[in-house]
């Protein structure tokens, strides 16, 4: 079974061409990090007009990488929620009008389940159940994949997601967007020197990073009113460390609890320091630890297609008035 899938809950435009939600026939990605890099971080109406201006291109291109045309796939998958309104929307009425137009059936997608969706496009032989944190910027979730479509949420940030608190502290430091990998090169020249609280968030898989993100913006702006310098290696390394150090031993706890395989996906997937401090977690308690290609981490239109074709071999497609969500759970 061939889908198509199409993504831009954000700032990329992504088109891809997916075989039984493993095999990936193409995977395009039209990226505005460039032009957003100028205003610090997603301007949600330069997203959507970028998206409005790209997304027939980039379908195309995947059409002909895959080496198929809209007669040749079973079904249009889209991202629906959550993400910005106005480039969800982008995506999904381009998406009906090719559903319409190839009378092909219109595939509903949530991002999240397609950031889990990734894991399969890398690894072939993994199967439900296991946990997964699915970790970005706007995404902190720790979920328990019980079935290819049955999900249950063990635990979510409370406030500020992984992804935002790093963006956030790069800015207060001074770094450029996207903050998460900035954050990751400057400590890597840093030691964690500086003490920083390890916030609880009241359940058990739960996390929180907004009052470490502002322990953090405290330390820079004491510093500046006493005219002192501030050691943003070890101030970077520091708070990359603590961050790290609750994704990882939560996902670890969790697997282990359930006896079941642990992952790791979304953009901060990528980051080597949380890969090998959940590894090292993850080890000690016998516990297989999965994450996907970094192709695959960051918003892709691969994921949703092969999301999609879990979510249309289960019966769920949409009609032609298919609303976009700014905020939705997994269910």
């Amino acid at each position: 079974m061939i889908i198509l899938g199409i993504e831009t809950s954000c700032d990329e435009t992504a088109a891809a061409v997916v075989k039984d939600g493993r095999h990936v026939l193409s995977s395009i990605i039209a990226s505005q990090v460039d032009e957003h890099k100028l205003y610090g971080g997603v301007v949600p109406e330069i997203a959507s007009r970028r998206h409005i201006e790209s997304i027939a291109q980039i379908t195309r291109q995947a059409f002909d990488q895959a080496g198929v045309d809209p007669g040749g796939i079973d079904a249009v998958a889209v991202t629906h929620a959550p993400g910005l309104i106005g480039a969800l929307l982008a995506g999904l009425n381009f998406a009906k009008g090719l559903s319409y137009s190839a009378k092909k059936p219109l595939v509903p997608v949530n991002h999240l389940r397609g950031h889990i969706a990734a894991l399969y496009l890398t690894h072939q032989n993994l199967e439900p159940p296991f946990v997964a944190f699915v970790v970005s910027g706007g995404h902190s979730h720790l979920v328990l994949v019980k079935g290819y479509t049955e999900f249950e949420v063990m635990g979510r940030a409370v406030d500020d997601a992984a992804g935002e608190a790093l963006d956030k502290v790069a800015r207060t430091l001074g770094l450029p967007y996207p903050g998460g990998p900035e954050i990751s090169r400057l400590a890597e020249k840093g030691s964690p020197t500086y003490a920083l609280p390890d916030p609880h968030a009241g359940g058990e898989f739960d996390v929180s990073f907004s009052g470490l993100k502002t322990a953090v913006i405290n330390i820079v702006n004491s510093a500046k009113m006493k005219g002192e310098e501030i050691n943003k290696e070890n101030l970077a390394a520091s708070f990359e460390r603590r961050v790290v150090e609750i994704l990882s031993v939560r996902l670890a706890n969790a697997a282990s609890k359930h006896n079941i395989p642990a992952a790791l996906c979304g953009g901060v997937a990528m980051n080597t320091a949380l890969r090998q401090r959940t590894h090292e977690l993850c080890a000690e308690k016998g516990v297989a630890l999965y994450y996907p290609h970094d192709s695959f981490c960051g918003d892709n239109a691969a994921m949703i297609g092969g999301a999609g074709y879990y979510e249309y071999l289960a019966g769920t497609t949409a009609p032609l008035n298919q609303n976009a969500f700014a905020s939705s759970g997994l269910n």
